[in-house]
C-alpha cells in the first residue's frame, strides 16, 4: 500500500477504536463524509484491502484514445493557440468534428503545460479564524524565521519551526544559515524520528517546498504533472499532504509563534552569550522547547494522537536527502554536477552501463547510488548545497527551448565507493536533460 492508503487504514482504525469521529477522519483524509462511510464499512469487512481502490490497475472505459489525444493537443498548441478554452472546444466540434467536453480540453491544456488566456480575480469574499485541528499530528505548521537572533552586532540568520495545529506545541527548532531546501529537510527528520509522521503539513509558497516555474520537462507532459521539489518528494515519500497558505495571514499561528521567539528566545540567547548557530542549536536542544511548550502550549480537543511510526522497510536517512535521476555511463560512472560516481563490478562482474539509477546526496554530504532499491554505492561527502537548478537559455540561442542544468556548489571531483583518497578534477560546469 502507498502511504496516503497507509494513513486512511491508519485513521478509520483510530475510529473504529472510538479515538476520533468519522467526523475528524474524513477532514483528515480530505475525503466527504459519504465517501469516509464507505472507507469505513470496507475497512470493517476487508481489513486493510478496504482502502486499496477496486480499479486499480484497470483502465477507465471512457478514456480518450493516445492518437486522438496527440492531435488534440497538436491542434491546441499550433492552430488554436490563441483560442481560450471555450472556444478551443467549439471550434473543435465545428471544424475538427472532434467532440469533448470543457473540463476535459483543460485539464489536457494544462497537462500540456498551456496556461490560461486570462487569469480570473477572484471575488472577495468573507474570512473567518481557521479552528484548530482536534487531534496532535493531524497537522503540522513549518516556516523559516530570518532575523537577528544574536543581536545587532552579529549577522542574520534564519531559524525553521514545526509546530502542531491542535495544541501549539513546538516540535522542532533549528537554527541554519538560510532558509533552503536542506534546512526543511533536516528539520522534516528531527520531527520524524521524535514525534513520528503527521497526516498533513500546512506551508507557505517558498520555492524550496512549491515549483514556482513554468518549465514542463518530456517526462512531466506524460504524467500530467510538474515533478515536486525535494521537499515535496520527501513528503510524498511519507504520505504527508501538503497544504499551501495563499497568504502570510492565513498560517497566523506560526507567525505568531516567531514573533514570541524573537521576543524570548533572542533575550535568552544574549543571557547565555550565544553568538552563533551551533551554540544556538545546543541551546535549543538541551531542553528550550520542552519549557516553552509547558508555558504556551494547550490541550487538544482529542487526547488520541494521529502520529504515524515510520513504516519498517523505510530509510529516513534515504528519504531526507536530495535525489536526482541519472544514466549510468558506459564506462560504469555517473557525471553529475561536476562530480564523477564510479559504480563498482557487480556480481559476476556486472556492468550498469545506460542503467537508469537513483543518485542521493545525503544531508551529511554522503553520495549513494541505487537502482532500484538496490544499493549500488555509497560515496565520501561533500559539500550540501542546494539542489541542481534550471537555468533558461537567452531566447534567441540555438536550442532556447531546451533548459540547462547547472551546478551551483564548488570542488567537484572523482569519488570512489572503494576506499581511497578523493581526487580532485578540473571544471565544474554540468549540463543534463534527465535530472529530475
Amino acid at each position: 500500500m502507498s502511504q496516503e492508503q497507509l494513513k486512511r487504514y491508519h485513521l478509520i482504525g483510530m475510529v473504529l477504536e472510538g479515538s476520533v469521529t468519522l467526523v475528524e477522519a474524513a477532514q483528515a483524509m480530505q475525503v466527504s463524509y459519504r465517501h469516509a462511510k464507505r472507507i469505513k464499512a470496507r475497512v470493517a469487512a476487508q481489513g486493510a484491502a478496504g482502502v486499496v481502490h477496486g480499479n486499480r490497475g484497470r483502465s477507465p472505459r471512457n478514456k480518450l484514445p493516445a492518437q486522438l489525444r496527440e492531435k488534440v493537443v497538436w491542434l491546441s498548441r499550433e492552430l488554436y493557440a490563441k483560442c481560450n478554452d471555450v472556444h478551443f472546444t467549439e471550434l473543435l466540434l465545428q471544424r475538427e468534428g472532434i467532440k469533448l467536453g470543457r473540463e476535459t480540453i483543460r485539464r489536457m491544456r494544462r497537462a500540456d503545460g498551456q496556461r490560461p488566456k486570462r487569469r480570473r480575480r477572484v471575488p472577495k469574499r468573507h474570512y473567518k479564524r481557521r479552528e484548530r485541528r482536534p487531534a496532535e499530528g493531524v497537522m503540522m505548521l513549518w516556516d523559516g524565521s530570518p532575523h537577528r537572533w544574536f543581536g545587532p552586532e552579529h549577522p542574520p540568520c534564519c531559524l525553521m519551526a514545526g509546530m502542531d495545529d491542535a495544541t501549539g506545541k513546538v516540535l522542532a527548532l533549528r537554527f541554519v544559515p538560510q532558509e533552503t531546501s536542506a534546512a526543511y529537510l533536516q528539520l522534516l527528520q528531527q520531527v520524524v524520528q521524535r514525534h513520528g509522521i503527521p497526516c498533513s503539513v500546512y506551508q507557505d509558497m517558498h520555492s524550496a517546498l512549491k515549483r514556482n516555474d513554468h518549465h514542463w520537462s518530456l517526462q512531466e507532459q506524460l504524467q500530467g504533472r510538474q515533478e515536486p521539489t525535494q521537499v515535496g518528494a520527501a513528503l510524498e515519500a511519507l504520505g504527508i499532504t501538503p497544504i499551501f497558505a495563499l497568504s502570510a495571514q492565513a498560517k497566523g499561528r506560526v507567525e505568531r509563534l516567531f514573533g514570541t521567539l524573537q521576543d524570548r528566545l533572542a533575550a535568552l540567547l544574549a543571557l547565555q552569550g550565544v553568538t552563533d548557530v551551533a551554540g544556538a542549536n545546543a541551546y535549543v536542544d538541551n531542553g528550550f522547547c520542552d519549557a516553552f511548550n509547558a508555558r504556551f502550549a494547550q490541550a487538544p480537543q482529542e487526547s488520541a494522537s494521529a502520529w504515524r511510526k515510520v513504516p519498517l522497510g523505510v530509510d529516513l536517512d534515504r528519504v531526507c536527502s536530495f535525489r536526482y535521476t541519472a544514466t549510468v555511463g558506459q564506462d560504469n560512472a555517473v557525471r553529475l554536477g561536476g562530480h564523477v560516481l564510479d559504480i563498482a563490478s557487480g556480481p559476476k562482474g556486472r556492468g550498469y552501463g545506460k542503467q537508469t539509477v537513483e543518485v542521493r546526496q545525503l544531508l551529511d554530504g554522503r553520495w549513494r547510488i541505487y537502482l532500484a532499491d538496490q544499493l549500488l554505492g555509497e560515496y565520501p561527502a561533500t559539500p550540501v548545497v542546494e539542489p541542481l537548478r534550471r537555468r533558461k537559455r537567452h531566447p534567441h540561442a540555438p536550442g532556447a527551448h531546451e533548459a540547462e542544468w547547472v551546478y551551483l556548489g564548488s570542488a567537484p571531483g572523482r569519488l570512489s565507493a572503494a576506499p581511497g583518497k578523493l581526487r580532485r578534477t578540473p571544471g565544474s560546469g554540468f549540463r543534463a536533460s534527465r535530472i529530475a
